[in-house]
């Protein structure tokens, strides 16, 4: 391999003229043996261009993401994938850690990521070598390979940071090597405050949050090897940030490596507190962990963190992200008595001069507001960076001390109220008010004492500021009107002056973040005041306006949620407007796909995904209204035709959807052309979204029946889907939905000529089973196509049955299919399976003649169909009861709700006891269980709940769809009639004594305890008689049921009852089968 070859070509993908034939070169190279470490070597070199080094160290990492792991051919393929050669793999291996040794920054961070893919998969398995290079650079004199080989440390610890603990023995095996050789250089390093030291102390503090970011190995870390760490972690907190770091700009500080390393060192501590620390809130391994940490560090490092929140409350510089861990680090102390000891006394102050002054507006606010409205609404709204923001840590402290300690609430209420109170307060500081009363109006709500004065808190502080020449102001009481939405209002004027004035910001107001709030504050008081909706609803078409407004320019995903709750709300007063909305919402779909920052910006994403559920709901509420549904017909293909053009698969989910809901009650043609273009996508990106299609390919069967079956093309269409799926290497889910398509189409379809059909799709589940099936839910949907083919026509299925050969076995498959039904009968679960089975063993029961495969079964017949009938009993029983506890179901809660806790009390006292006594529990319990029936399984949750798959709906789940009961009934019957034609000499016979309560239906089933009589009949015959005593039961479809105990009883019997009793007795059947 020529390495000036590559170097220049690697120099053309950095001129755009040379590119293509750049990229080409390379990409004809970069399967020969030896390409990957020349281009190691280019990046390692001195005497290339930079630019070509760091274009090499991209090409490299891109090629080991893809390449590296071993991959095997897929189903049919011939040609195996490419891999990188071993050869070539091990030359890197020897190479990677000098190379990041070596190497600037930037290329540095291209190489670490080569080497965590190495580490993912050759470590430890085929690269031990790891362990001891690393260890031989860390112990080295020369300082200046310790960073690299830092580096290369914590890709390895990266790699286990989130498995589970019994799959980190690698690492910890390599960490007892490391450990105390990094333990030795941060404590050697401590006192030098240069930026090179400070950067390996960095590096080695963020090694020890990765290793115990999720699991902390007390077997490497014990209290004597805690203890020096964390006086390593507290000297790092506590040592000053040299002087000259205040000539950087403010902007910039937090990214000089002294605040840095203060940050992971409050990481490591704030996490080791929350997960391992706080008794009663760790689970069983950590338990004196915790009443360690508490007791030996927590108030020490507590002192060291209230002392950095007061160099910010004297106004100096703190980064962000330390105040924020600092204060994160407190809110875990107030649970606790022996820390809040020590943090009471600074309480009212950190409230007051940290905590408040944070949640005021700033002069950072005021900027970005006045610049970029647009950038302060994302800010404000975005709640993935929330998390991180020092007002975020403060509001969550106020309110967790709030509520735990008594002292607290009353305290900063009234320093709020005497701020609300005053005229010539700072608008700023009424803002910062607010916010905190705001973020307490869930605790206020619950207590009577200020309950009772939130309504007039409102009227006096926050209706005139609702008129404030202070967009802030503004904004800032729409959302606490939002936050008091609940509360229940006493004077219907003020609830309606509320509405008025936040309707009023919303379609006036000139100022974008108050429009926002506005409309959330609305939405939210409509939800939850039922007189509010009352009085929008002759303004809903300006209002719905003016949120399409606000969404189309501020592209704000909350609103989208808000929209669609509005639509819900006033569905009728929706369907005049519903047309123009869905276009307007179409184009803002267009307008966001097609934005120049899309692909950059998840945000972008979110807001799609936004409109497009948006579009969704309109639909939704717009069901009933035909005409306007054909009309957003239109609209919504236009926005499916978008995302399938581009295509953009992460919302394929959303657009089917949309197709499902434009599919419920009639199919247009246009509908139906959909279906092929979206099989060609299911060519392309086959199985992953084929669960997603499901919904919509179910109303192509059910809801057009006749224009699925007029053109032959559409059946083959979803039967070639399924069958693909059922062959392929789909999993298991996507194969039960394929198979349960078949099902319905069997179902659906039954009684209109698909007698072709029924061969294709038996042989398509029958394969599947030849192969490994791991669920008994594929088992099952599989088996239950060949039951749905029984029903539609015993003698096809038979015949088909019998013609079927499968490469293992040359015999027919009508054996194992029958036995395979037998042994699976328990596994049949939900209300339509044990209804499909009983319907299809009632087939099988009485055909006229049986094979040999179903003679062999006979006897288990009837059993199962009693196991199935005990099921379906216990489901109707369990819905019954579930409905009656949804209309019992009280809506009030408590008033008063009090989680106050005395300061000498920790509030975890009571949860520790409760989770050692269930850590304990069943080892205390004894054997008493042991004696429990193993049939209660059968009666589990799963069992009675309906499965997942009972929601594609078949004509046997009607309301006059086939009755189960019925239909066993007759079967039972029918097989009396042949019976008595044919064995004149035995006789069976079934004497019923019925005792029937309240049923709403118009038949009754029998649960029945029955009794195995033998005994003389006084006439010449012998008789075996069975007498049976049927209870009815009501049950959840009014239906009852029978359920049976055997006993065996010798007497003399005189009359003979007909044979054509109220019910025959299942015992009946099972002799006369015997």
């Amino acid at each position: 391999m020529d390495p000036n070859r590559i170097v220049q070509a690697l120099k053309g993908t950095i001129d755009p003229n040379l590119r293509i034939a750049a990229e080409n070169e390379l990409k004809q190279s970069f399967k020969i043996i030896n390409f990957s470490p020349t281009l190691l070597q280019i990046i390692v070199s001195e005497q290339v261009e930079f630019p070509v080094r760091q274009a090499a160290a991209i090409y490299l990492k891109n090629m080991m993401g893809q390449y590296w792991q071993d991959r095997e051919p897929g189903p049919g393929d011939v040609v195996f994938p490419f891999n990188i050669h071993e050869n070539d793999r091990q030359q890197i291996r020897d190479n990677i850690i000098e190379a990041i040794i070596q190497c600037p920054e930037s290329i540095r961070a291209q190489l670490t990521v080569c080497l965590r893919v190495i580490i993912k998969h050759d470590f430890p398995g085929r690269w031990t070598g790891i362990v001891d290079k690393i260890g031989m650079y860390l112990q080295s004199q020369n300082s200046g390979s310790w960073y690299g080989s830092l580096l290369a440390l914590y890709q390895l610890v990266k790699t286990y940071e989130f498995k589970k603990a019994e799959e980190r023995d690698p690492l910890l095996a390599a960490m007892q090597l490391f450990l105390p050789r990094i333990q030795q250089l941060i404590s050697q390093l401590l006192p030098d405050a240069t930026v090179f030291s400070v950067l390996i102390q960095k590096q080695i503090l963020k090694i020890f949050h990765a290793l115990i970011q999720y699991s902390l190995p007390l077997q490497l870390i014990n209290n004597t090897i805690m203890t020096q760490w964390m006086e390593i972690l507290r000297r790092v907190v506590d040592r000053d940030v040299p002087p000259e770091t205040l000539e950087v700009d403010e902007d910039d500080r937090p990214q000089l490596v002294w605040w840095k390393s203060k940050k992971w060192a409050l990481h490591i501590i704030t996490r080791l507190f929350e997960r391992y620390g706080s008794p009663g809130n760790v689970t069983k391994e950590y338990f004196e962990f915790a009443d360690f940490f508490l007791k030996t560090y927590a108030v020490g490092i507590q002192q060291v963190l209230l002392k950095v929140v007061d160099q910010h409350r004297q106004k100096h510089y703190v980064a962000p992200r330390v105040l924020q861990q600092s204060l994160n680090y407190l809110n875990q102390g107030v649970s606790h008595s022996l820390t809040w000891k020590h943090m009471k006394p600074h309480m009212q102050a950190i409230n007051q001069e940290v905590v408040f002054p944070l949640m005021c507006y700033k002069d950072e606010d005021e900027k970005l507001w006045q610049e970029d409205p647009y950038e302060y609404i994302r800010m404000k709204f975005n709640v993935y960076d929330d998390h991180v923001f020092p007002a975020t840590a403060a509001q969550s402290l106020l309110c967790k001390a709030a509520r735990k300690r008594k002292e607290v609430l009353p305290q900063m209420m009234e320093f709020c109220h005497q701020i609300l109170m005053d005229p010539a307060s700072d608008p700023r500081r009424k803002d910062g008010s607010l916010h905190v009363i705001g973020s307490l109006a869930e605790l206020l709500l619950k207590k009577r004492l200020y309950r009772d004065q939130m309504e007039l808190m409102l009227q006096n502080y926050v209706f005139p500021l609702l008129n404030s020449n202070l967009g802030y102001l503004r904004a800032r009481s729409c959302w606490v009107l939002h936050s008091f939405s609940p509360l229940k209002f006493h004077d219907e004027l003020v609830l309606r002056n509320a509405v008025e004035l936040v309707k009023q910001d919303l379609i006036a107001d000139k100022e974008m973040p108050v429009k926002v709030e506005a409309a959330i504050a609305l939405q939210t008081l409509i939800s939850n005041q039922e007189q509010a909706k009352v009085y929008i609803r002759p303004f809903i078409r300006p209002v719905m306006q003016e949120l399409l407004h606000v969404i189309k320019e501020t592209e704000n995903d909350d609103l989208t949620n808000v929209i669609q709750k509005m639509i819900c709300e006033y569905n009728e007063e929706v369907a005049v407007i519903a047309v123009d909305m869905t276009q307007n919402l179409a184009e803002i779909f267009r307008k966001v796909l097609e934005s120049e920052e899309y692909e950059e910006c998840e945000d972008k994403t979110v807001m799609a995904l936004g409109i497009l559920g948006t579009i969704d709901t309109i639909l939704t509420v717009m069901e009933d209204h035909k005409e306007i549904t054909q009309q957003l017909e239109g609209i919504c293909l236009q926005v499916i035709g978008l995302v399938l053009q581009k295509p953009i698969i992460e919302f394929y989910e959303e657009i089917l959807s949309l197709a499902f809901g434009l599919t419920c009650q009639t199919i247009s043609p246009q509908m139906w052309q959909l279906l092929g273009v979206l099989f060609n996508v299911f060519q392309h990106d086959c199985f992953d979204y084929f669960t997603d299609m499901m919904p919509l390919l179910h109303n192509y069967v059910t809801v057009d029946t006749d224009t699925l079956l007029s053109n032959p093309k559409h059946l083959e269409i979803i039967y070639t889907m399924c069958k693909k799926v059922l062959t392929s290497d789909a999993g298991e889910d996507a194969e039960c939905h394929a198979a349960k398509l078949l099902e319905v189409i069997i179902l659906q379809c039954r009684g209109r000529g698909i007698d072709q059909c029924i061969p294709l799709f038996v042989e398509a589940v029958l394969e599947r089973l030849t192969r490994g099936v791991k669920s008994s839910e594929l088992r099952t949907m599989c088996l239950q196509v060949a039951i749905a083919a029984l029903y539609y026509s015993p003698a096809l299925l038979l015949h088909t049955l019998d013609n079927i050969r499968f490469p293992h076995s040359p015999e027919p498959i009508t054996a194992q299919f029958i036995n395979q039904w037998m042994n699976d009968t328990e596994f049949f679960l939900g209300l339509h399976d044990r209804k499909m089975c009983i319907i299809g063993l009632s087939v099988l029961m009485e055909l006229p003649n049986r094979p040999a495969a179903v003679e062999a079964v006979v006897g288990q017949i009837v059993p199962s169909v009693l196991l199935l009938f005990l099921g379906l009993k216990h489901i109707y029983a369990s819905r019954m009861l579930h409905k009656q506890e949804a209309l019992t179901r009280g809506q009030g809660t408590q008033d008063d709700e009090n989680e106050e806790i005395p300061s000498d009390e920790d509030e975890v006292s009571e949860n520790r006891n409760a989770m050692q006594q269930s850590c304990s529990g069943p080892a205390s319990q004894g054997d008493e269980d042991e004696d429990d029936d193993d049939d209660d399984d059968y009666w589990d949750e799963e069992g009675l709940e309906g499965t997942p798959l009972e929601e594609y709906s078949t004509p046997l789940d009607y309301d006059n769809g086939e009755d189960e009961y019925q239909f066993f009934t007759a079967a039972l019957l029918r097989m009396s009639y042949m019976y008595t034609d044919t064995q004149a000499h035995m006789l069976t016979h079934t004497h019923t004594h019925t005792h029937t309560h309240t049923c709403s239906r118009t038949h009754t089933h029998a649960h029945a305890h029955t009794h195995m009589l033998t005994h003389t009949h006084t006439r010449a015959h012998t008789h075996t008689h069975t007498h049976t005593h049927t209870y009815m039961h009501t049950c959840s479809r009014s239906r009852t049921h029978a359920h049976a105990h055997a006993h065996t009883h010798t007497h003399t019997h005189t009359n003979v009852p007909s044979v054509h009793s109220c019910l025959l007795a299942f015992t009946y059947i099972y002799v006369f089968l015997e």
